[in-house]
């Protein structure tokens, strides 16, 4: 059966209307195309400005040598994962003091004890400032007002440190707080011993205690159950997301002028993971500063900072800093230097003999620490193996200086690689092997005055949590090693231990220790 003429006009009809809609999608399209040059030639153009400019100054201005940077992209595709890897191995073809570009920004890296002297002690001052990354929500004059550790060194930033140093991390300070840290520590040694037998996360485990003993001594709260399961991790997830953040390679900071746009989300993802963290403490400052009693006896960290008119958004910033810096940190040197007894069986029974013998109370406390150099030995020896923070936080030069003869131009970054300091074989005797004994017959400390040893920085940008660090760390190691024999779960050789690192601000191991405790006492 033939279609009809009315049929005919309509099918010719129908498809007219689509070939139209079709030409106008693809005119679309082709205006589209048509528009993106006009829209990137622009940043193509400021992009090929800098790197030419980068080549000509590093001619005339005599910085560092350093790998060629590729089109665009800079020395990017030369850092990959591991930038404490790569970069020590950089520096092994183009010296301890190096120049790099990472799009636009031209980074100096210090791979030496000696480039660290004059980086964070000879020169301070003039590359004292901070480098904001772009994923933070915050401006950095809002920063400058709030912060502790992004703010330059201005007279709210000393004000703070001071404030911080007196309240949290002197000698009397940290006596007060002494019973504290062993509260919260015996909670952690009564949960294992619970579990006995059973595998258990020792991260999970030590973060909790530690952000419980920073709640404590600044909130007077517990803010995390040993025994809570997350399927998102919890704070610690939280925490470790937030951090991973702030490392994640962003276009925003190799890049600035895209800055604003945000591309790959990472400041948006920042904002809400600021918003989680926030909100564990959000109600307890509001409540203290509702309901003040000033005629109570009891005075935390909190009560300190509202007496000193410190505003909702200050104290909000500077607990996320402290709380972050403090527990990522010690729990993943509690996790190393496990990991290394656990490798390390003469180790582990030197530190078994020595608590053995100093310690004759039921548990470990402060006082014990000085009567325990080889366990000291150890933390410092897994300090150097594994800085908690392989590049340290970079900082920035506020005036055009000079490095070994070098020329750090204004507004650089520079990063002091501690990671490779630590295992540099000019510098350290077998520099991969675990070996505590290194330390029991050196006067070496982390405290900032070894160049050879920063895993806490140096200068007046180092940790200024290093001394309740210092009181942490070797009590919960001596802690669950009085307490408990451990072991892999199923029978796994510790020879075998995965040893990859993930890296970060802070570098994690890559896959978390799981271990099996046994009661010893």
């Amino acid at each position: 059966m033939h279609p009809s003429k009315e049929d005919c006009s309509k099918k010719i009809l129908i498809s007219c209307r689509a070939t139209s809609s079709l030409m106008g999608k693809f005119l679309e399209i082709k205006d589209t195309f048509l528009l993106l040059p006009a829209l990137f030639l622009p940043v193509l153009f400021i992009i090929i400005k800098n790197l030419k400019s980068y080549f000509v100054s590093r001619n005339s201005a005599k910085l560092p040598p350093g790998p060629n940077p590729w089109p665009i992209l800079g020395n990017i595709p030369h850092i990959g994962l591991m930038p404490h890897v790569s970069l020590a191995n950089l520096a092994k073809i183009y010296g301890p003091l190096m120049s790099l570009k990472l799009g636009t920004q031209c980074i100096i890296v210090g791979s030496s004890p000696e480039a660290a002297i004059e980086i964070l002690k000879s020169k301070d001052r003039i590359f004292s400032g901070r480098y904001i990354p772009k994923a933070l929500p915050a401006t950095k004059e809002e920063l400058n007002h709030l912060s502790l550790g992004w703010a330059d060194c201005n007279d709210n930033w000393k004000s703070l440190r001071i404030l911080c140093r007196a309240e949290l991390f002197s000698k009397k300070a940290l006596e007060s707080q002494a019973r504290l840290r062993e509260k919260s520590i015996t909670s952690l040694i009564k949960f294992v011993g619970s579990k006995e037998g059973k595998e258990v996360k020792i991260a999970d485990l030590v973060f909790a205690t530690v952000f419980n003993i920073l709640g404590n001594s600044m909130m007077s709260t517990d803010f995390i159950g040993l025994e809570e399961k997350n399927s998102d991790g919890g704070m610690k997830g939280i925490i470790r997301d937030y951090v991973e953040a702030l490392a994640a390679p962003n276009l925003s900071d190799f890049y600035p002028i895209l800055g604003k746009l945000d591309l790959q989300g990472i400041r948006r993802k920042v904002a809400v993971l600021l918003a989680k963290i926030r909100a564990a403490w959000g109600p307890i400052i509001e409540e203290r500063r509702n309901g003040r009693n000033n005629s109570s006896t009891s005075q935390d960290f909190l009560d300190t900072l509202l007496d000193n008119g410190f505003s909702y958004n200050q104290i909000n910033q500077l607990f996320v800093e402290l709380f972050a810096a403090g527990t990522d940190t010690t729990t993943s040197t509690v996790e190393w230097t496990m990991v290394e007894l656990l490798k390390n069986p003469e180790a582990m029974k030197n530190v078994h003999r020595e608590i053995d013998t100093e310690i004759n109370e039921d548990f470990p406390n402060n006082s014990h620490l000085l009567q325990l150099p080889y366990l000291e030995a150890c933390t410092k020896e897994t300090l150097r193996l594994h800085p908690p923070a392989p590049l340290l936080l970079p900082h920035r030069a506020i005036e055009t200086g000079q490095v070994m003869n070098y020329t750090v131009p204004k507004n650089a970054q520079l990063v002091v690689n501690a990671w490779a300091i630590g295992r540099n074989p000019s510098v350290w005797d077998k520099p991969l092997e675990f070996r505590p004994e290194r330390f029991l017959t050196s006067s070496l400390d982390f405290k900032g005055n070894d160049f050879e040893f920063l895993p806490f920085s140096a200068g007046r940008r180092i940790c200024p949590g290093l001394p309740m660090a210092a009181k942490t760390i070797p009590l919960i190691v001596a802690s669950l090693i009085y307490f408990f024999n451990w072991s892999l779960p199923h029978g796994i050789n510790p020879k075998e231990l995965n040893m990859s690192e993930k890296f970060g601000v802070t570098m994690q191991m890559e896959h978390p220790l799981v271990l099996v405790p046994e009661a010893r006492k």
